[in-house]
Formats: structure tokens, C-alpha cells, sequence
């Protein structure tokens, strides 16, 4: 059975992942992060010692591992690697493993396969335009680079991290353009997609807009 699914993608550091969250949250949906996927993807691959730029053997290396998502957390291979893959390091990683044609095809089954279980909201760069292309209602969040990097370094510096400022807009600079460059899936408005600025916005305030339009035009 296919239940009502709502998207919502963008780049790193809108808050996609908070405001996806509250958003299922409030309507009573289940939520999908694929993004966390794809970290624990890149995690699962570092751990077998593998090429993160080999499309076919991390892409066997995904389709080996046992990855979880539960209300508890994230699991690779029996593994809680819940607090790992928001580390600075499998976030690099996962944008390149994010890249090769392969991986997102041994995760793209799993993703989709959440559909069957609930009324759902996916979270990631391609929920939209590859995952649920018919998805009944699509948002696209997004903010300046400068607003982005400094949520994400606030983030990274609030868990006891040392990074500079500068490194986190480099990083997700370059990160921005890997996902935007790529061959296989680049992040893109999805056709029909809301698009919110997030720029002056915080995320209650971007819920509260998501969920008010998503009332409005669905039917329950």
C-alpha cells in the first residue's frame, strides 16, 4: 500500500532534518532521514576499509552492511552509530559516496520500502526528484551559505568539536557543489517543489509554514 508521502530536500544547513522531524511529528507521519542513510552508508564503508570513491565497491560493501533506522537510532551491522554520522568526517564522506550511481541505487529499495509502512515525510537532496518523484506535496528549503555554515558550525561546536568557521563554509561549499555537479541524482528544485528561505527563518517558524500549507492542500 502506498501512503501519502511529503518531501522535503535541500542543501546542508537549512534545517531540513529539525523541520522534517517536527513536521512528522505533528501530523502523525513516520520520518525518513536519507541522508542518514547515506552516512551510515559511508560508515559502513569505512569500517570494511574500503575505496569511498569506488562506485562498485562500496556499493557492495552497502549492499553487505545491515543498516537500521529505529526510534532509538541509526545501527550499522548491530552498531549504534547514531552520534558518528554527524560528525564532521562521515559528513564529508557521505556527500562522496552520495555521488556514485551504484550506492544510491543498493539504497534506493530501502528508502522507498519505508513507504509501505506509513503516511510518511522524507527528509534529503532527492526525496523529490528521485526517491518520491510523485510524492503528493514537495518542499525545497534553502538559506545563503554564510547562514547555513554558521548553524552548522554552531552545531558542530555545541557537541565539543574545535573546527573553524571558515573550514565548515569550505566544506560545505565544496559539498554544495558535488551535490549540485553530480551525474546521478544532483540536488535540484523538485518540479513542483514550495520553495521556503530559510535565511530569516527559524525552524518552528519554517514548520509552522510547512504544515499550514500541507492542511490546506491535502486531503485527510
Amino acid at each position: 500500500m502506498k501512503h501519502v508521502v511529503v518531501t522535503i530536500d535541500g542543501p546542508a544547513g537549512t534545517g531540513k532534518s529539525t523541520v522534517a522531524r517536527e513536521v512528522a511529528r505533528r501530523l502523525g507521519y513516520l520520518f525518513l532521514d536519507t541522508g542518514a542513510l547515506y552516512r551510515a552508508a559511508a560508515v559502513a564503508v569505512e569500517d570494511a576499509r574500503g575505496d569511498i570513491d569506488d562506485d562498485a565497491g562500496a556499493a557492495e560493501v552497502v549492499r553487505r552492511a545491515s543498516i537500521e533506522m529505529t526510534e532509538q537510532g541509526v545501527f550499522v551491522n548491530g552498531t549504534d552509530v547514531t552520534a558518528r554520522i554527524r560528525t564532521n568526517r562521515i559528513s564529508s564522506l557521505s556527500s562522496r559516496i552520495a555521488a556514485l550511481p551504484s550506492v544510491r541505487k543498493a539504497l534506493l529499495g530501502l528508502q522507498r520500502s519505508f513507504r509501505e509502512k506509513s503516511p510518511l515525510v522524507a527528509e534529503g537532496r532527492d526525496t523529490g526528484s528521485v526517491v518520491f518523484p510523485d510524492a503528493d506535496l514537495k518542499f525545497y528549503l534553502d538559506a545563503s551559505p554564510q547562514v547555513r555554515a554558521r548553524r552548522r558550525y554552531d552545531e558542530l561546536v555545541s557537541k565539543g568539536s574545535t573546527v573553524s568557521f571558515e573550514q565548515v563554509l569550505k566544506e560545505m561549499e565544496e559539498r554544495d557543489g558535488r551535490d549540485a555537479s553530480r551525474d546521478t541524482a544532483p540536488l535540484v528544485v523538485p518540479q513542483h517543489a514550495v520553495v521556503v528561505d530559510t535565511t530569516h527563518l527559524d525552524c518552528q517558524g519554517v514548520t509552522e509554514k510547512i504544515v499550514e500549507t500541507i492542511r490546506s492542500r491535502l486531503t485527510y
